[in-house]
């Protein structure tokens, strides 16, 4: 959806260490809001991220449609000669791709298990800056990068802003292995039954075959009707069932939060 969005300067006050774009003095220019699409809300949280990119940095590099702005971007600025001596972490099969395509150095956790600075976006942010991540599948690289960096910084834009994590009503994923999946959804369902949870398997393509990650495991996609709670309980009752691989809640692991919405850029930072 098309959002107004006028010409903004930065300022400094919120309650989670917020610093808010508000609007500037009026000037012709900003007289005409510029309407913007979701994807360039995205595109412009991204590239405010980047800014927190310096040389010499190991930066994990996230997956999906606004990480993929984020990568663009310190491509772009190694070929200016702005950054140098970065080295890439990838997330994802379809990261490292794009990353190599656009000359950036990449390496792994085995080499570089000290990761300065990752960017990724998020499918829910809640108040307390806890995320639900995985949508795209790469929830777990994503949780094994993103889990050794010292700064980790999330780009959103607002529509990702819920009052609780499974708020949206959109799926929270988990991965789990192949063999008897069905066993392992039904166990998931059953955890939640209390919040009307509803488990599915992720399929994809015409024949509905399941779809499979990078890790060549399975996703079961929960869905609740309600608040599920006390977010740490959840996340230990969900990785204690045999067959769990990861799930995509990210509990207190984003350091900032990076909001492109109708009052401009919000940045939401929260010291772990």
């Amino acid at each position: 959806m098309a959002i107004a969005y006028p010409h903004f300067v930065a300022s400094e006050k919120s309650p989670i260490e917020t610093g808010i774009m508000v609007p500037s003095s009026p000037s012709p220019s900003s007289l005409s809001p510029v309407i913007l699409t979701q994807d360039e809300l995205k595109k412009i949280a991204a590239y405010k991220a980047v800014e927190y990119v310096e040389s010499g940095m190991v930066l994990g590099l996230g997956t999906g449609s606004t990480a993929k702005h984020a990568v663009d971007r310190i491509g772009e600025l190694l070929r200016q000669g702005k950054l140098h001596n970065i080295v890439g972490i990838p997330t994802s099969t379809k990261t490292h791709e794009q990353a190599l395509a656009l000359g950036i150095p990449l390496s792994d956790l085995d080499t570089h298990p000290h990761v300065d600075l990752a960017i990724d976006g998020a499918d829910e942010v809640d108040p307390f800056l806890n995320l639900v991540k995985g949508r795209g599948g790469s929830l777990l690289r994503e949780k094994m990068v993103e889990g050794a960096c010292r700064k980790f910084i999330v780009i959103v834009d607002e529509s990702k802003l819920v009052k609780h994590l499974g708020g949206s009503g959109l799926a929270m994923p988990v991965e789990i292995v192949p063999y008897c999946w069905k066993f392992t959804a039904q166990r998931l369902q059953r955890l939640f039954k209390e919040s009307g949870c509803v488990a599915k398997l992720r399929t994809s393509g015409e024949n509905g075959e399941p779809s499979v990650t990078d890790n060549r495991n399975y996703v079961v996609d929960l869905y609740f009707n309600k608040d599920i709670g006390d977010l740490k309980a959840a996340s230990d009752e969900i990785l204690r069932l045999p067959g769990v691989v990861e799930h995509g809640m990210f509990l207190d692991m984003a350091t900032t939060v990076i909001v492109a919405g109708e009052l401009g850029i919000t940045v939401k930072n929260k010291h772990r």
